[in-house]
């Protein structure tokens, strides 16, 4: 049986992929700050029929959190097949030049280093696995060429924090996918879209479901699937993928 981590998975997005996982009989660690919003989360899953599913303490911006959830998550397992760094934070609207770097610092620790950390200390475990699969998860609002587009729908958002921190995180994945270019692993970034959840106030016009989907579509790749790569259905309606 497979095996995946998904960080900030006890609810929206995360919570969804894990269900749709799960479905397709993964075994799913769900990664939550809240070891009780985790347990939650996994008794819900539970009273749905789900029984592969464990709750899992991980703060990505906690270096001692990340160590103890791969020391548990190493006492179960030798292997991790599949990594989704889900976990992230807006930092709040409205944001300018002149919101103060604190805030900056705050978002980048979990939209950035927080998958960087992650990522290093589950590669061990990931490497163990035939056909390793990491899905990180940006925003169309962390691309260059669409906010140099005035055409585009979301053109206007001004969101310096956020948004940097996205294309901070496209950009570590292209390094990342070209680093492990001679192995099997599969890295890509996948933009879930403008969704409704609690991220937005639930104002996004998408839902969890097909959000999630967009998520398991990188994680169930096959061995011949495209690595370094930047998935959403905003950018190409017809493919749901498009090249940085």
């Amino acid at each position: 049986m497979k095996k995946v981590l998904i960080t900030g998975a006890n609810r929206s997005i995360g919570f969804e992929a894990a269900k749709q996982l799960l479905q397709k009989g993964y075994y799913v660690f769900l990664g939550s700050r809240s070891l009780a919003n985790g347990q939650k989360a996994v008794d819900k899953l539970k009273a749905e029929g789900f029984t592969n599913a464990e709750a899992i303490e991980l703060d990505v911006t906690n270096a001692v959190s990340v160590q103890n959830a791969r020391t548990t998550i190493g006492s179960k397992t030798d292997v991790l097949d599949v990594l989704i760094n889900n976990a992230g934070i807006s930092g709040g609207f409205p944001q300018s030049y002149s919101t103060d770097v604190s805030v900056y610092k705050e978002v980048y620790d979990t939209n950035f280093f927080g998958v960087v950390q992650v990522t290093q200390l589950f590669m061990d475990l990931l490497r163990a696995s035939p056909q390793p699969r990491i899905v990180n998860v940006t925003s169309g609002l962390g691309s260059l060429t669409l906010h140099n587009d005035s055409s585009w729908k979301y053109y206007n958002v001004m969101a310096p924090i956020y948004n940097s921190s996205k294309a901070a995180l496209n950009m570590y994945t292209i390094m990342l996918a070209k680093e492990l270019s001679d192995t099997a692993f599969k890295v890509n970034v996948v933009d879930p879209g403008f969704t409704a959840t609690d991220f937005n106030h639930h104002t996004g016009t998408g839902t969890v479901e097909d959000a999630a989907a967009r998520l398991v579509k990188c994680a169930v790749l096959s061995e011949d699937g495209p690595t370094g790569t930047y998935f959403s259905d905003d950018n190409n309606p017809e493919t749901g993928i498009s090249l940085w």
